[in-house]
């Protein structure tokens, strides 16, 4: 949900506000925030994000993202370096940011006693919104997430999707023209997160919106973000599209599961030779120093040392590899070790 403007609105000067009338644009350089102890959780981060583009933002956890996030929407002051959003200064003119921009977080700011009518009321009165306008808004907003249906039920009773289908819709009255989504659809279920997924989409594509986006899942951010920037110890250590970041990979990966899952630590050791280690969660996966090509020799190498192999599968780089290149950490390993999911050893899920 969207912060009201601040008080300071009142004295923002007129050519200020002006200049950022025509600019959905996010411009950050030299960003810094420090915390107590000298310990730099945003460490002179660059980047830019052009108006009308989704934006996919990723790193492990503690890399810095929901810092620059909260600088990004006024909700911490930066120690150091400038950011200016929708053509606006954070640090200088935090009321005009948050008149230009819509906030959904990772947790929703929704009253359980409420249900979705009243939260549009409620959020359009907040923004200033004329009065003869609520109603009209908030149907409209309330449709096209798709909760006609529920917008008069208590919100305590939604689902994790509905309650963050409600949430976008209410970043989205005041008609904002940068959104910030950070992690949107953490939880959600394919349909609800497709659902999503075209919303967000719909918004870049056909108003023009900029959207700043946060997620853990790889595959939102290779089908959603026209350009990905990757932060790793508070600095962008990764930017481009998709495409690029991956073509920058390279070379594919072969992942091998032996017969006998016994042989995984030889396994492992035998693909050293043909390039880097791989994250692989069912047998060993290496990085081919040669591509393809290097196929042939990795089969009669363990040939020759007896392995028999249950399957073998070649993969096209995928964001996960930029992501485990560029930060020592595969994503999709960090979400599952948060998530509480505990992969089983193939040894002990066949004696199971």
């Amino acid at each position: 949900m969207t912060a009201p403007a601040g008080p300071e609105a009142s004295g923002t000067p007129t050519a200020i506000r002006r200049r950022g009338e025509d600019s959905n644009s996010i411009e950050v350089e030299g960003l810094v925030r420090e915390f107590k102890g000298g310990f730099r959780a945003v460490d002179g981060l660059d980047l830019h994000v052009d108006p009308g583009e989704i934006y996919g933002f990723l790193g492990p956890n503690g890399a810095g993202k929901s810092t620059t996030v909260h600088m990004l929407t006024t909700l911490l002051t930066p120690t150091g370096g400038t950011a200016r959003v929708a053509g606006y200064d954070v640090a200088k003119e935090g009321a005009e940011v948050r008149r230009a921009i819509g906030v959904a977080l990772q947790e929703a700011a929704l009253d359980p006693l409420l249900n979705a009518h009243e939260h549009m009321r409620l959020q359009c009165a907040l923004q200033g919104l004329p009065r003869s306008e609520w109603k009209a808004r908030g149907d409209e907003l309330i449709e096209r997430v798709g909760l006609t249906s529920a917008a008069g039920r208590r919100v305590g009773g939604y689902s994790g999707g509905m309650r963050r289908r409600l949430d976008l819709a209410l970043a989205l009255v005041h008609r904002p023209r940068v959104i910030f989504l950070d992690e949107p659809t953490t939880g959600l279920d394919p349909k609800s997160r497709g659902d999503l997924w075209d919303e967000i989409a719909r918004l870049a594509r056909e108003e023009g919106v900029t959207i700043f986006l946060t997620t853990q899942y790889l595959e939102e951010a290779d089908l959603l973000a026209e350009r990905i920037g990757i932060i790793d110890h508070g600095k962008m250590v990764a930017e481009g599209t998709p495409a690029e970041l991956k073509a920058e990979i390279g070379r594919p990966t072969v992942e091998i599961v032996p017969r006998d899952p016994d042989q995984r630590a030889a396994l492992a050791a035998a693909l050293r030779r043909f390039g880097e280690p791989a994250v692989s969660t069912k047998g060993a996966a290496v990085r081919l120093q040669h591509g393809a090509e290097d196929l042939p020799d990795v089969v009669r190498a363990l040939d020759a040392e007896g392995m028999a192999i249950e399957s073998l599968e070649l993969h096209a780089p995928t964001l996960d590899d930029v992501f485990l290149t560029q930060t020592g950490r595969s994503l999709e390993e960090e979400v599952r070790r948060d998530s509480g999911i505990i992969e089983v050893p193939p040894e002990l899920a066949a004696r199971a």
